[in-house]
């Protein structure tokens, strides 16, 4: 009689997955989120990072450039005044552009007249509660606070409150970080000797436990930077398919990689409203992107020239002087008049 309890029960079928499920913040939701906090109960925190702000410069190549080329245009067409000189003004460009906020200081000598205009980092300069005075917070238990009167504050305008500016390219952040995690993903696949990953299938009977962790370890050694090896494995009389590889996926048919980084490129650029011909972007095959001095007239005038306006606005307001102008953007040997020659 055949004991029961020995007989080999079938396994049940097991399915799971991989990963846990990740929330991901759509544009609205983040929007929502905006508030000014209160450190020590005096001084109001900016609605979004800083740290994070400044950390999204360097995430993407367009975003980075559409900044840059904004910034070195406003400065080409800046007029130095003895109060406001070339090298504050770059600070205070770039500053507004990436953070949307700029502070200049106005210091006064012992006779009360006024000095040339100070900067100070958009990223440590915080607002009080009573929306008059400004300090300077290198830490958050340390403050050096201004006179009252003296700072200027240079804003983009928020639509969800009025203490601090926001940088007008926030709705584009999420294509910054798509395009970055697919430069990284692709980084890490040539990293890894130009496959996403494999599973090494093994039924033969041959090995013994010691071959196996010998053909587990030279695996491990054949990947990273410099280690395309070929891998010999030697198992006598061993089966035909003993030992499968058995790709997981192929990630030059599956990322899109080319497509990512074209939208979100787009995407960028659109924010910024930079045209792609004015940074050195390459146009697909068979494409074009049309006259480049007409883009530059019209990106001129929509952009460069409201931002001007904007800027000087403010600081001469604040100044009660014309201290803040600005040239006519124009295109050298195109917009300038050209000698007549004699006849």
């Amino acid at each position: 009689m055949t004991d029961m309890a020995t007989v080999d029960q079938p396994q049940a079928m097991e399915a799971f997955t991989f990963g846990e499920p990740e929330a991901v913040l759509d544009r609205r939701e983040i929007f929502d989120l905006f508030e000014c906090n209160l450190i020590n109960g005096e001084w109001y925190e900016m609605p979004v990072s800083v740290d994070g702000l400044s950390r999204m410069l360097r995430a993407g190549v367009h975003h980075a450039s559409a900044i840059d080329f904004k910034a070195k245009v406003l400065v080409s067409t800046f007029k130095p005044h003895r109060l406001l000189d070339g090298l504050t003004m770059v600070k205070v460009i770039k500053e507004y552009l990436v953070f949307g906020n700029a502070y200049l200081e106005r210091p006064r000598n012992r006779l009360g007249e006024t000095m040339p205009l100070k900067h100070s980092m958009a990223k440590y300069t915080r607002r009080h509660k009573d929306l008059q005075r400004f300090g300077f917070m290198p830490r958050w238990n340390e403050v050096h606070e201004f006179r009252p009167g003296s700072v200027c504050h240079i804003m983009e305008p928020d639509v969800d409150q009025e203490i601090y500016g926001v940088p007008q390219y926030l709705a584009s952040l999420q294509s910054s970080l798509l395009n970055e995690s697919a430069t990284l993903f692709r980084r890490r696949y040539y990293t890894n000797g130009s496959h996403a990953g494999f599973i090494l299938y093994l039924t033969d009977p041959t090995p013994n436990q010691q071959d196996v962790d010998g053909l587990r370890t030279a695996l491990k050694s054949a990947k990273g930077i410099g280690n395309f090896r070929n891998l010999f494995f030697h198992s006598p009389n061993g089966q035909k398919d003993g030992i499968k590889l058995i790709p997981i996926g192929e990630a030059t048919a599956k990322d899109e990689f080319l497509n990512i980084k074209n939208v979100s490129r787009d995407d960028q650029l659109a924010a910024h409203r930079v045209p792609p011909e004015l940074i050195g972007v390459v146009p697909a095959s068979g494409a074009a992107f049309g006259n480049v001095v007409n883009a530059a007239r019209v990106f001129a005038r929509n952009e460069i020239q409201p931002l001007q306006a904007h800027l000087s606005g403010v600081i001469n307001a604040f100044m009660g002087d014309e201290v803040c102008r600005f040239d006519t953007y124009r295109l050298a040997s195109v917009d300038e008049p050209q000698p007549q020659a004699l006849k």
